[in-house]
């Protein structure tokens, strides 16, 4: 599945909604992106763009089991194994730009406190923030550092991990697995 820009640019401010296990069903592992991309809005698959490399992070880092090709589109089943492991995708601000740098310092302060209202209310075991400056502009924290930050958000860990899109070229699909495994252990979700 291909876009042209024009198409692209027609989800610009679209919402992606959250990948969550339905209540009642444990939620161990909660990814948090920035925003979703144009791609990820016209899919409303999170991390969709081809170039991105979440999917298969997750993949090496045992999270997964089988690859997922989310470029045209996840598929129910797909979104169904996520949720049956207990893990849940979500954002940080919910509309869609073409770059992350397109968010004001405002709207990550908002999406910061809302995605604070939705740890509260669903406890994932771990919060996995992708991206250490949206993170540290969202929730103020100018010294955070990737890794597990010292404070939890009531119950749940709370963990910085590297943005997987293919803007963020310093790292590679081994060192985001190692990233991402990391919180994965710590949730449960992998031994």
């Amino acid at each position: 599945m291909g876009f042209t820009r024009a198409e692209l640019e027609s989800f610009r401010d679209t919402e992606v909604p959250d990948l969550l296990p339905p209540p009642g069903r444990p939620l161990r592992l909660l990814f948090v992106g920035i925003n979703p991309g144009l791609w990820t809005a016209a899919t409303q698959t999170h991390f969709a763009h081809p170039g991105n490399r979440f999917y298969p992070a997750l993949l090496r880092a045992g999270i997964l089991t089988a690859p997922i090709d989310p470029a045209a589109g996840m598929s129910d089943t797909d979104r169904e194994t996520l949720r049956d492991r207990g893990i849940g995708i979500t954002n940080v601000v919910a509309r869609a730009t073409a770059r992350a740098d397109e968010l004001t310092r405002d709207e990550l302060r908002a999406g910061g406190a809302l995605l604070e209202e939705l740890v509260a209310r669903r406890s994932p075991r771990v919060v996995a923030v992708a991206g250490i400056t949206a993170y540290r502009t969202a929730f103020g924290d100018r010294a955070a550092k990737v890794g597990e930050q010292p404070e939890p958000w009531g119950s749940s860990s709370v963990f910085v991990v590297p943005n997987p899109s293919g803007l963020n070229a310093h790292e590679t699909v081994d060192s985001l697995a190692t990233a991402y495994a990391a919180a994965a252990r710590a949730a449960g979700v992998i031994g």
